[in-house]
């Protein structure tokens, strides 16, 4: 499908509209709106990672100045807990046992920061003094912290289900992986570690509740990745009331990264406070909350083995994943592990696929969907197995892939777990990403790196990942009497540049300048329906269905254009904000023809949505170079190159935009970032004191181009973007410093985070090892 080239529309590397407004501070946030005269919502929280626990010196604490409310379990126990949907089944067939999650933790902590009370004030100074007041008598219990602790089940999270294991199930098939492996000419085998992580989005979570007694309805707006979710989930599921009685409205939010889709317990602890006190509730998180409250991802313990025959061709594949889910289920924390395992073939060809996955609970913060959720990790595995594989056989890392590579001729291909890939040239994009970052001019710069006393290496990662799939997106667009295109749809912005995403996809169709062209998300009482965003969807659904209903506007002022202008449709155009004849410098204006319906009693709306039959699947090559000095560790990107096919480009700065910042989590994952709980299950890296993100000095300038494949299962031919830059990172990354230290030390194990006290002390060890030369 073509698509005639406009000065606002698809493929133009226009500037986002919305950036004027966040950089003059404009932006509004939810703390922003909380009113002069709201309550102030403060969470108790435990300071024990596994006890029982009982709450004394309540009434002491209600009477003292300020204090509106103290809610406990009593308190709300008629709410219903937050729902896991993302439950899965084991391998037997039957369905994984859930416990209870309560709003308010009943006699037992499982983690510290488990919500323990919820104090609520005429400021946040008293709320947090009558929080200080209550006493807490704790009967500390033996904590499970780790996977490896979990396993043991010496101590049990949920003792009603017996065990720590969650669940345990599997995709491919047990017996084929087995005969592959019979027959191999040789296994190699890595073990893995995927680090947890802690979001750390700019905008600490917040929410503001607003009762009306008279029509017995709440108005809730919090941050969120989707407004239309969290209401089904607090009305259906928590409040058990009518979703009527539930409008959310999420205005600007500070990035989500996955972790702000889900219901955390303070939003419907803050609509139960507003009915009980009759006044505006908020409650807005600190920093330090965040690192306890908010679920982490990642957090999985990965043996994978691969089975060849004498060529290096991939007979088999044999994964076993453990993953660490916490002490709760968050909403999708089963399915992320078990769903992202599905990736585990990689954009391999591999005949056999046998991956085994299990979840333990932990008495850790709970874990849920980052960036990525699964595929991520997926790709790391694999990818850090391929480049083992072609170290321990003596294959060059690009020329392993070459020849395990799924074929163009061979698409679509099906994985042997059920994944149909439709599009894509993986060797393609390999070479382009190698030719970019002038791999065969490596060995100087590493010469270049020894002469300073440094050692250099060089990694790859080719990934592949499942995105833009599952439920239908609706939009409307209504062209007004000013000819002004106003969207409602039900994803919601993060940061991503929504407004100016759709925008130009209108513009597309209608030729109009962006200003003219207004979005609008957010809002349950005035968009209908929304499954919001994640999985990078917004584009390629959400887009597809703004496409949609921007044809079915455009066809329509053709018609109205050619009676105002008494012509026939073959001979009209849209350009310029109007309709004219093409050729002629005759034409009417959107506006002229928006009056002209109005006076018919016809409204220029139409609502418009689309589903896609399959997911879409980006892929691409990341190649990352990077310098250690292994006097103190320290490890530095020094080049990286990415070459991704995301089937059409919508807007080029946008797309960028993405995957840079997709790119410097992973680096960040790789490098950096390091959430450490000590044996008592007391998180050590709670703060930026400890918790190091990535710094602007720390992120590469990145050589960044596509090579894109049309997808063949969505619309606009996109492919989702949004999370392919994290998928990507980690390995390349990981791979590099391996490369750096296998050459200069014969190294070849170590896990995520390479930072530089595990640097240093893997480098002093093979020193004092010392029975390798140096390559």
């Amino acid at each position: 499908m073509s698509l005639r080239e406009r000065k606002f529309g698809v493929g133009q590397a226009t500037r986002r509209v919305e950036d004027r407004r966040f950089l003059t501070g404009e932006g509004r946030y939810t703390a922003d709106l909380v009113p002069q005269g709201a309550a102030i919502g403060v969470v108790l929280r435990s300071t024990h990672a596994h006890a029982r626990f009982r709450l004394g010196g309540l009434d002491e604490a209600r009477r003292m100045p300020g204090v509106l409310a103290i809610l406990t379990h009593a308190e709300i126990a008629d709410l219903g807990d937050l729902p896991c949907p993302g439950a899965v089944r084991n391998a037997d067939g039957s369905q994984m046992r859930l416990p209870p999650y309560p709003v308010i933790a009943d006699s037992v902590a499982r983690h510290v920061g488990d919500a323990l009370a919820f104090v609520v004030a005429a400021t946040d100074e008293a709320a947090r003094d009558a929080a200080e007041a209550i006493i807490v008598e704790y009967e500390p219990l033996a904590p499970v912290v780790g996977i490896a602790k979990a396993r043991e089940d010496a101590s049990i999270v949920w003792p009603e289900i017996g065990s720590n294991l969650a669940f345990d199930s599997f995709h491919g098939d047990a017996a084929e992986a087995e005969a592959a492996f019979a027959a191999a000419h040789r296994v190699v085998s890595l073990d893995l570690v995927n680090s947890r992580l802690v979001a750390n989005f700019i905008e600490p979570r917040a929410c503001l509740a607003v009762y009306d007694a008279e029509a017995h309805a709440w108005t809730l707006t919090l941050g969120s990745q989707g407004s239309h979710d969290v209401r089904d989930i607090i009305a259906d599921d928590i409040l058990k009331v009518e979703r009527e009685r539930v409008r959310v409205i999420t205005p600007d939010v500070g990035g989500g990264f996955g972790t702000k889709i889900f219901v955390y317990r303070e939003y419907p602890l803050c609509a139960v406070a507003a009915r009980m006190t009759g006044l505006p509730v908020a409650w807005v998180a600190d920093r330090s909350e965040h690192f306890v409250a908010d679920t982490h991802g990642r957090d999985n313990l990965v043996r994978a083995e691969m089975a060849l025959d004498r060529d290096g061709r991939f007979l088999g594949l044999r994964v076993d994943l453990e993953a660490d889910l916490g002490a709760y289920l968050s909403q999708f924390a089963p399915f992320v592990p078990w769903g992202g395992a599905r990736m585990a073939p990689g954009c391999y060809d591999i005949p056999a696929v046998h991956v085994r996955v299990r979840g333990y609970y932990t008495n850790t913060v709970p874990i849920d969907a980052y960036r990525g959720a699964g595929r991520p990790e997926a790709a790391y595995m694999i990818e850090r197995l391929v480049d083992h594989v072609a170290h321990e056989i003596g294959m060059e890392p690009d020329a392993l892939r070459a020849l395990n590579f799924v074929k163009p001729d061979h698409m679509p291909h099906r994985t042997k777990t059920g994944r149909r890939y439709d599009a894509g040239e993986f060797e393609g994009a390999m070479r382009r990403a190698m030719e970019l970052a002038d791999w065969e001019g490596f060995s100087k710069r590493l010469d270049a790196s020894r002469r300073a006393g440094k050692i250099r290496g060089i990694g790859m990662a080719s990934y592949i990942e499942a995105c833009a799939g599952g439920s239908a997106e609706e939009a409307t667009i209504t062209l007004d009497e000013q000819g002004v295109a106003h969207v409602l749809i039900g994803t919601q912005s993060t940061g991503q540049g929504h407004l100016t995403a759709y925008a130009q996809i209108v513009s597309q169709h209608l030729d109009l300048p962006l200003e003219r062209v207004v979005v609008f998300q957010g809002d349950t009482a005035l968009v209908a329906t929304g499954n919001g965003t994640g999985g990078s969807r917004s584009i390629p659904v959400g887009g597809a269905a703004v496409d949609g209903a921007a044809r079915v506007i455009a066809q329509r002022v053709l018609e109205l254009g050619g009676e105002l202008l008494e012509a026939e449709l073959a001979d009209l155009e849209i350009a310029d904000g109007g309709v004219r004849i093409a050729g002629t410098d005759r034409a009417v204006t959107f506006a002229r023809i928006a009056a002209r319906a109005a006076a018919q009693g016809e409204a220029l709306a139409t609502a418009q949505s689309w589903k896609p039959p399959e997911a879409t699947y980006p892929n691409g090559t990341h190649v990352c170079e990077v310098e250690i000095d292994p006097e103190i560790g320290d490890v530095r990107v020094e080049r990286y190159t990415i070459v991704d096919d995301f089937g059409v480009t919508l807007n080029p700065l946008l797309l960028a935009g993405q995957v840079h910042g997709g790119a410097a989590q992973g680096i960040g994952q790789a490098l950096h970032e390091r959430t450490l709980f000590d044996e008592t299950g007391q998180l050590v890296t709670a703060s930026f004191m400890d918790y190091r993100l990535p710094r602007a000095e720390d992120i590469p300038n990145f050589a960044f181009e596509t090579r894109n494949i049309r997808s063949t299962t969505n619309l606009l031919g996109m492919k989702g973007a949004g999370e392919a830059g994290t998928v990507g990172a980690a390995p390349a990354v990981m791979n590099a410093v391996i490369d750096a230290l296998r050459r200069a030390y014969g190294v070849t194990r170590l896990d995520m985070p390479a930072t530089p006290d595990r640097v240093f002390a893997t480098i002093r060890a093979a020193r004092i090892k010392g029975d390798h030369v140096p390559v």
